[in-house]
């Protein structure tokens, strides 16, 4: 991270656990540090075991990872620094609409085959991860699945949970594969109007298709992050975290960019 990235995300981590005098031992290693190191796991793809030796020991950088996971960090520090972006871009920091679409990915032998599956469509086995994002390409709630999982009924929990973080949010676009039931039951249930854009049929070759292009540049900033490009996590919220976390990446950057101009 550079000092700028620093400076946006330290604010938002959670108060070292020796801080109030309640007790537990004092943090060994600097956070910066820590958070650089999962950084570069999440980046580069690696083990954690893998990691270079000037980093702290890679089991302990581990459970600060799984801490924050179970504990929501990720999460929190993800949606501050969306809500920043939409600000600087001229944009309330509540949405009103959302585009949702979904990825398969293969899973490594890490992944438990409980929660596995295999995509017959993809060809794939592992999981699927499913998305909303604003329309500036900003996510706002992931879920991951089994690959198995139709992109439909994936979506019921997609929006459900997009519905409980988001009440400003009125309209959702999808693709031709969200058709059907949803669309009825999102209306009536979650108050959602969910709008297919289908690709027609005299249409050929690559055409950029309105408002569906925008989640798909999100799964390009996403799998630019090689840890998300296959799935090495033994639990589906871990994979959850690292989505959070090459999105933490990408806007901090951004962020730390337009500080320093």
């Amino acid at each position: 991270m550079s000092d700028s990235q620093w400076a946006l995300i330290a604010s938002l981590l959670p108060p070292a656990g020796n801080t109030a005098g309640k007790g537990g031992r004092p943090e060994k290693h600097p956070r910066r540090i820590v958070l650089d190191a999962i950084f570069y796991v999440a980046r580069g793809g690696i083990a954690w075991r893998q990691m270079p030796s000037d980093f702290p020991p890679a089991m302990t950088v581990y459970d600060i990872f799984r801490r924050w996971s179970k504990t929501g960090v990720w999460h929190q520090v993800h949606d501050a620094l969306r809500d920043l972006v939409r600000l600087r871009a001229g944009r309330d920091p509540l949405p009103t609409a959302a585009i949702i679409d979904s990825q398969t990915v293969r899973g490594a032998d890490t992944v438990a085959t409980a929660s596995a599956g295999y995509d017959a469509g993809k060809k794939t086995k592992g999981r699927k991860r499913h998305i909303a994002t604003d329309t500036l390409g900003l996510l706002l709630t992931v879920v991951v699945t089994a690959a198995s999982i139709q992109d439909r009924d994936g979506a019921h929990r997609l929006l459900v949970d997009l519905r409980a973080r988001f009440s400003t949010i009125a309209h959702v676009w999808a693709d031709g594969g969200y058709a059907g039931r949803l669309l009825s039951w999102a209306k009536t249930v979650l108050s959602l109007t969910v709008e297919v854009v289908k690709r027609t049929d005299k249409i050929t070759g690559f055409v950029v298709l309105p408002r569906r292009w925008v989640v798909e540049r999100t799964f390009g900033w996403i799998t630019k992050h090689r840890r998300c490009v296959r799935d090495y996590e033994t639990l589906p919220d871990h994979h959850e975290a690292m989505v959070y976390i090459a999105m933490i990446m990408t806007m901090s950057r951004r962020l730390a960019r337009t500080a320093d101009q």
